[in-house]
């Protein structure tokens, strides 16, 4: 008897969870793409831009005369150049958000909803700065926003699913998962962003961008934004819904957003780095042998230069948190308010010291 149990409970603990499994699970098991896909895809639009732009003037003299027919007499005239990305409608009331650079300096908008019918498009606004614009939809009625998530809760290793129409194919579905989390888009090459982005390797291509990146759950998590080319081709990037959010509520309530700003460029400083730099014979300067963002230069008329900083000084607090790289930096001054006090603090040519700064709206967006 002793036998035959050891026997079979092996057996039926194998047997147990097969058992457990009921036809609901094994269909979400298999289904559950498809399912978080139903919630969001009808939301997904694709939007189709144009804009009119003056035609650059030729020399005459190097057409031959066959050119010259096909091409008319030279002058400057007016061509069109078409665009084309994605959106996703976030409410009722036909509001659609999508990349800035998706609809910038445009002249039309035509929206094509995932029943086919298309509308016109009227851009409420856009931000260069984290590449989101809002966009109405004028002529269309019974619309339904995406459910969106919180991009916080995110997990590395997360399922993600991107939709859109890359190169024009309408109802395109990727399926990858999050790669990397808080993915700083300047070590990307664009310097004139700020945005920490998720990157998945779903994979995403030319007209997707503006289009969603959604969980497991068929809740909007990011829009996508871009896909690096070159070396490390495949990897994708979208913009987190909690930032989306939080910029689309600005532009529909002022058509723009307002980013603080110091006027300093800064480089991550760790005291291994210090040190070799101390060390050199050459250096003009010598640098504390802690982590901070060091000012690279001041901009003249800034924030920064009216409190007072200069080149060469190292910040390693701000607002009381602590400073260990540039981003730690700019982070807080994301979160500031324009025009109160900033406190930081700094380190120079050996002493300790605190500056207050009042930090500015960023010039020259539009």
């Amino acid at each position: 008897m002793i036998f035959c149990l050891a026997f079979f409970l092996p057996l039926m603990l194998f047997l147990e969870p097969v058992m457990a499994l009921g036809p609901e699970d094994s269909q979400f098991s298999q289904n559950f793409v498809a399912q978080a896909i139903s919630k969001v895809a009808p939301a997904v639009v694709r939007i189709d831009t144009e804009r009119v732009l003056e035609r650059q003037p030729y020399d005459p003299t190097l057409l031959d005369p066959l050119l010259r027919d096909i091409l008319g007499e030279p002058g400057l005239g007016l061509e069109r150049e078409r665009g084309q990305g994605s959106g996703v409608l976030i409410d009722e009331n036909g509001l659609v958000l999508t990349n800035a650079h998706v609809v910038e300096r445009v002249d039309q908008i035509s929206v094509t909803l995932a029943n086919t019918d298309e509308c016109e498009g009227q851009v409420i606004g856009r931000d260069s700065i984290t590449d989101l614009a809002l966009v109405r939809l004028n002529g269309c009625s019974e619309v339904n926003g995406a459910p969106l998530g919180d991009s916080e809760a995110l997990e590395v290793g997360d399922w993600a699913i991107a939709l859109g129409t890359p190169y024009g194919l309408e109802r395109t579905v990727t399926l990858g998962i999050i790669s990397s989390l808080h993915r700083n888009i300047n070590s990307l090459g664009f310097s004139d962003k700020r945005l920490d982005l998720i990157q998945t390797d779903a994979a995403i291509n030319p007209g997707n961008s503006g289009g969603p990146l959604v969980n497991s759950r068929g809740e909007v998590i990011g829009i996508n934004t871009l896909v690096r080319s070159g070396p490390g081709a495949g990897l994708g990037f979208a913009i987190p819904i909690n930032l989306a959010r939080t910029v689309s509520n600005q532009l529909l309530a002022n058509g723009e957003v307002l980013h603080p700003y110091l006027g300093v460029q800064l480089v991550p400083l760790t005291a291994r780095i210090a040190r070799d730099h101390n060390r050199d014979p050459n250096s003009l300067i010598e640098l504390p042998e802690e982590s901070g963002a060091l000012v690279q230069s001041v901009l003249p008329d800034s924030p920064a230069e009216k409190a007072g900083l200069r080149r060469g000084d190292l910040v390693i607090e701000a607002n009381d948190e602590v400073v260990l790289d540039p981003q730690m930096l700019l982070k807080q001054v994301d979160q500031a308010e324009i025009g109160v006090p900033l406190m930081i603090r700094i380190l120079r040519n050996g002493n300790d010291m605190r500056l207050s700064v009042k930090p500015q709206a960023l010039p020259g967006l539009s």
